[in-house]
C-alpha cells in the first residue's frame, strides 16, 4: 500500500488533547496529513481532502458517519476513533460499507477501572462520611470505625471491558468478588475467580456495588430502588457507568430514607444534574463530574492506541480493538 492520506476530523478544542506532538510526529511517519484537525463542519468544505483522504483519525466530537459523508470520502479505508463509544459516530450506512473501524474503549477503561479502585478503597474507609462531618465540627469526629477491606464483599455489575480490568486490580486485596453478568459463562467466571450471583444478592450481600453495565433498551432502570433498599448497612453504590442505568428518583427516594447508604456517581440521568436536583443536598452522595474515564494525560494512551492500531492495519494483521457491528450492540 502506498502512503495512506490521512485527516484529522473531530473538535479542535481535542486535537492535542488526544494526539500530541509524540503522537503526530510518529503519525507523520505513517501517512501525509495536513498537521492540524478540522471540524465536521470544516471540512466538509474541503471535498477535495476528504476525496483524498484513506484513513481518518477522530475522538470527541467526531463528524457522523451517514450517507453523505461516507460517499464524499470513496477511499475511506480505516476509522481510527482515539475516544470511547462510538454509538453517536456510526450508522447503518457504515455499516454496511464494511469499512474497519477501531475505537479507544479499552484504553478509556483503564483509568474508569483505577477512579473505581480509589472510590472502594475510600469508601471503606468512610471517607466520604468523614471529610464533610470534620468540615463542620472542625475535630475528629466521635466515632471513627471504618469497615476496612480486608474481607469485604465487592460486587462488580457486568464484566465488560472494565468491570474485568477492575476485578484483575482487585486482586492484590483480601476482597472477596462476586459479580452479576447474565453473558458470562462458567469457564469464564472461574478464569476471573469471581462468583456469579443473582442481581438481587449481589445488591443484598456486597459492602461495595460497583456498575459497569453499558446503556441498552434492556438495560435502562434496571437498577431500582428495590435494589438499593436491600443493600447492608453502611455499603456503597458506585456508578461509573451511565445515569440511566439506576432508576434515579428511586434512588433518591431511598438515600433519603437510608442515611447509613453512601452512593458515589460519577454518572447521573442529567448530566449535570438539574440545579434542583436532591442530589445535591444529600449528605450521603458523592457527585464527581463525569471525570472518572480519560482525562488529562490519560487522553493520550487514547491516541497511543489509535497509532498502534495503524499499525496493525498497515502489516495486515487484525486490529486489536475493531469493533464490529455486533460488537457495538453490546457496548454503551
Amino acid at each position: 500500500m502506498q502512503i495512506p492520506n490521512a485527516l484529522f476530523i473531530f473538535d479542535p478544542e481535542f486535537f492535542d488533547v488526544v494526539y500530541g506532538k509524540k503522537e503526530r510526529d510518529e503519525l507523520r511517519t505513517i501517512a501525509r496529513f495536513p498537521d492540524r484537525c478540522f471540524s465536521p463542519d470544516e471540512i466538509a468544505s474541503c471535498p477535495d481532502l476528504l476525496a483524498e483522504a484513506d484513513f481518518i483519525y477522530s475522538g470527541w466530537g467526531a463528524p457522523q458517519l451517514n450517507d453523505k459523508f461516507l460517499c464524499a470520502m470513496p477511499r475511506l479505508k480505516s476509522f481510527f476513533y482515539g475516544a470511547g463509544s462510538i454509538k453517536s459516530v456510526v450508522t447503518e450506512a457504515f455499516w454496511d460499507r464494511n469499512i474497519p473501524i477501531t475505537s479507544a474503549y479499552a484504553a478509556n477503561a483503564i483509568p474508569v477501572a483505577e477512579f473505581t479502585l480509589a472510590q472502594i478503597i475510600l469508601s471503606l474507609k468512610n471517607v466520604w462520611r468523614y471529610v464533610p462531618e470534620m468540615r463542620k465540627l472542625r475535630t475528629y469526629p466521635a466515632d471513627r470505625q471504618a469497615p476496612g477491606t480486608y474481607g469485604r464483599t465487592v460486587a462488580i455489575i457486568s464484566l465488560g471491558m472494565i468491570g474485568r480490568l477492575l476485578r484483575k486490580k482487585l486482586r492484590a486485596f483480601d476482597f472477596k468478588v462476586i459479580a452479576y453478568d447474565p453473558y458470562i459463562d462458567p469457564s469464564t467466571a472461574a478464569e476471573l475467580d469471581v462468583e456469579m450471583v443473582s442481581l438481587e444478592e449481589a445488591f443484598a450481600s456486597a459492602d461495595i456495588v460497583s456498575l459497569h453495565t453499558p446503556l441498552l433498551d434492556e438495560t435502562a432502570g434496571m437498577i431500582s430502588g428495590k435494589l438499593i433498599s436491600s443493600m447492608k448497612h453502611g455499603a456503597t453504590l458506585i456508578n461509573t457507568a451511565r445515569g440511566k442505568i439506576v432508576n434515579e428518583p428511586e434512588m433518591i427516594e431511598v438515600l433519603t430514607k437510608r442515611p447509613d447508604l453512601v452512593a458515589v456517581l460519577d454518572v447521573t440521568e442529567e448530566e449535570p444534574p438539574l440545579e434542583d436536583s436532591p442530589l445535591y443536598s444529600l449528605p450521603n452522595v458523592v457527585l464527581t463530574p463525569h471525570i472518572a474515564g480519560s482525562t488529562g494525560a490519560d487522553c493520550q494512551r487514547m491516541g497511543r492506541y489509535m497509532i498502534d492500531e495503524t499499525h496493525r492495519f498497515l502489516k495486515g494483521q487484525n486490529m486489536q480493538w475493531q469493533i464490529t457491528r455486533e460488537i457495538a450492540s453490546t457496548l454503551a
